[in-house]
């Protein structure tokens, strides 16, 4: 059980980096992230069997997100749309988009088709046999998101990233310092968007299949998971806040995993959860916003 958490938490983690990119870095309501997780899902589904390698289908997915979020940012700032309404846009054609990428087929099964996580699994059945097959997967998106993170901080520490907290607090402040803002949010979406798609490439492969429709309230999950992690720990400093996001994504679920199987006590469903989710945002709202009060 405790595996199975982390190894959730740890692929939705990647995409509440991203949210957590637009949403508390550029102060951008990017909605796309419904689009772009399932749209990684589908791209590896499909790269995968055309045989391709996973390595390979694994950044294709990424750019798929990064060309979704790259969409978003044009009709943001091109046609003057506000970021909200782009989002939505451009997430309700990628439905569209995803089921052509995968052959006009709703979902694909990678029962026959070896994944890295199949293969991880595999490996440790046959050197680790005492040990559950879901502790390869787990060593192995540790290790990845260490690695995700340790870019992500100092990606944030360089002029670019910099330049992009301080377009999301004083946009103005930017443009009199000469630098475009609209090329720097494009940027930062893009990557936002990117993350998310590799994220549902990863959920995909945990999953053991790719759907058009996973990607359903993605984005309310992730921002239930910002301020989750944000509410158990608040610092100004961007490792921590980078370390809070992927906390709060295992807290959230940890939360969804028990709602899931000992719901039924009080009488809740599966079909209850996004109540849960919506319910765990309005009080962290609601609580952050007396602790800034009396702050």
């Amino acid at each position: 059980m405790f595996c199975n958490i982390i190894i959730e938490g740890l692929i939705y983690g990647i995409m509440v980096l991203g949210v957590f990119m637009s949403y508390r870095i550029l102060n951008f309501c990017d909605m796309t992230v419904d689009g772009a997780f399932p749209m990684g899902g589908c791209i590896l589904a499909a790269c995968l069997t055309a045989g391709m390698n996973p390595v390979f289908a694994l950044c294709l997915a990424f750019l798929g997100g990064v060309i979704a979020g790259l969409c978003t940012t044009v009709i943001y700032t091109k046609l003057k749309i506000p970021d909200l309404l782009a989002g939505i846009l451009v997430m309700t054609m990628l439905y569209s988009i995803n089921l052509r990428i995968m052959s006009n087929k709703a979902n694909i099964s990678f029962l026959k088709i070896k994944t890295p996580f199949s293969k991880i699994t595999a490996f440790c059945a046959s050197h680790f046999p005492a040990l559950p097959a879901e502790v390869g997967i787990c060593v192995f998106l540790i290790i990845f998101i260490i690695a995700l993170k340790w870019i992500m901080d100092i990606f944030y520490h360089t002029d670019l990233g910099l330049t992009m907290g301080a377009l999301g607090a004083n946009q103005q402040m930017i443009i009199s310092q000469g630098v475009n803002p609209q090329i720097v949010r494009g940027i930062g979406v893009c990557v936002g968007d990117g993350l998310a798609a590799l994220s549902g490439a990863f959920a995909a492969m945990y999953n053991g299949f790719a759907d058009v429709g996973s990607g359903t309230g993605v984005i309310v999950s992730g921002l239930a998971s910002l301020m989750l992690g944000e509410f158990i720990i608040r610092s100004n400093k961007i490792g921590m806040q980078t370390l809070c996001v992927l906390i709060g994504s295992i807290i959230y679920r940890g939360i969804m995993y028990i709602g899931r199987s000992y719901g039924f006590v009080i009488g809740l469903t599966s079909n209850d959860l996004k109540l849960i989710t919506g319910l765990l945002i309005i009080i962290c709202l609601i609580i952050s916003k007396k602790g800034n009060k009396h702050a």
